[in-house]
């Protein structure tokens, strides 16, 4: 019975001592004069040292436990409240009150180039591969269509990063999407992260709205302006390019992306020669953004189409204030369009909740042999949660090319993401 009741307490130590093993510090040796022995040596009458191994091992053992359950004589466990007190001891997250574990990723570089650019702000790139999707579902119910209801996934994308310290690749996918290739590139920079390179398929640098993360825009989609450039007539949007970038910190946060990319088709499906697009943008105080940026169309060969536009956002406390116009020659002509937005985020409860209401309005002038006019009034209220769920509610009342009259869409969409 002696003999069960010694073995079952040593099976106990060892149990609450391997934690101590795993995530404590090494146990300074009280001799440091024999640091330099061998563990295994011979035994002063004559044996072969496998009973000096056997009572290091004991040693280490006993040190374990000792940690487990510290006693008078023994230091403080890493991490126990006493030690939290010590001014060169880490503090758990646990010891901070109201301490929370933070997502650290960030928008994907693809999706938000300048939401990306925030994380060489705060620290060195992090060497690491990582994964990263999201899914939106939406449904619509459109008088264009007297309310028919239509129910699809909007977006299903995934993708995979790789981060190193001056080189950073990016490949996702949309299967939803008819284009199933979203963005394909690699980008190199100089160890101060001012000097860039992109090579591959990505954004070009033109439209503030275009830009933006699809996650971050509270709108369903980018609006009647965007669609109506980058959709309908080529302006921007993801292609093929190489992509020139200076970004100066200390200059307002200046950052200038040029470069040439992919062109267009023409009437018999020949590729027309290469595009060219360039982005100016600062921030001369910390809740001001201005930019400005251009897209020519066949730069080689004569632009034939291009369109310039200025853009301003201001945050502050919450609320979100965004104003873009933009001109330019389209195949129609001239055009001329305006777009502003405006969100407030207010955070609900201590869980990651927040409620976000939003408005934006858009108009499009057409001049020139053939006039005509577009605009769109939107409002919605979206739900937020922890930065990986939202919920999204929206009417829009808009005179679309083609529209005779204004028509109201009624939609919902329900969004979630891992990264």
């Amino acid at each position: 019975m002696e003999e069960k009741g010694w073995r079952r307490g040593w099976l106990v130590a060892v149990l609450l001592g391997l934690p101590a093993v795993a995530g404590a510090e090494p146990v300074e040796d009280p001799a440091p004069e024999d640091a330099d022995q061998p563990l295994h040596v011979a035994r002063e009458d004559g044996g072969d040292g496998e009973d000096a191994s056997k009572a290091a091992s004991g040693d280490a053992l006993d040190g374990a436990v000792a940690q487990a359950m510290p006693g008078p004589a023994q230091g403080p466990v890493r991490g126990a409240p006493e030690q939290v007190d010590a001014p060169s001891a880490p503090v758990p997250d646990a010891a901070v009150p109201g301490a929370k574990k933070k997502n650290k990723g960030a928008d994907t570089l693809g999706e938000a180039p300048d939401e990306a650019d925030k994380a060489d702000d705060k620290g060195k790139t992090q060497q690491r591969i990582r994964v990263f999707g999201r899914v939106f579902a939406q449904g619509t119910a459109d008088e264009r269509q007297k309310y028919q209801r239509d129910l699809g996934i909007e977006s299903a994308r995934v993708g995979v990063a790789a981060s190193l310290s001056n080189l950073e690749a990016e490949v996702s996918a949309d299967l939803a999407s008819k284009t199933i290739l979203k963005d394909a590139f690699v980008r190199l920079a100089d160890d101060s992260k001012r000097l860039r390179l992109y090579a591959g398929r990505f954004k070009s640098p033109f439209l503030q709205r275009s830009l933006e993360s699809a996650w971050s825009l509270p709108l369903q989609g980018r609006g009647l302006v965007e669609d109506y450039l980058t959709d309908t007539n080529g302006l921007g949007g993801r292609r093929l390019g190489l992509m020139g970038e200076v970004r100066l910190k200390e200059a307002w946060g200046l950052k200038l992306s040029a470069g040439l990319f992919e062109g267009g088709e023409g009437p018999g499906g020949e590729r027309l020669s290469e595009d060219g697009a360039a982005r100016l943008s600062v921030r001369p105080f910390k809740f001001l953004t201005v930019g400005a940026s251009t897209y020519l169309t066949q730069v080689i060969d004569g632009t034939q189409r291009y369109a310039t536009a200025a853009d301003a956002e201001v945050t502050l406390w919450g609320l979100s204030l965004t104003g873009e116009v933009a001109r330019g020659q389209l195949a129609l002509g001239p055009f001329m369009s305006q777009s502003v937005l405006a969100y407030w985020t207010v955070p609900v409860g201590r869980e990651g909740w927040a409620v976000q209401p939003m408005v934006g309005a858009e108009a499009l002038q057409l001049q020139g042999g053939i006039q005509a006019q577009g605009h769109a009034l939107t409002g919605g209220f979206n739900v937020l949660l922890a930065d990986s769920f939202k919920a999204q509610v929206q009417a829009e009342r808009a005179l679309r090319p083609g529209d005779l009259e204004p028509a109201l869409e009624l939609s919902l969409q329900l969004a979630t993401r891992f990264r």
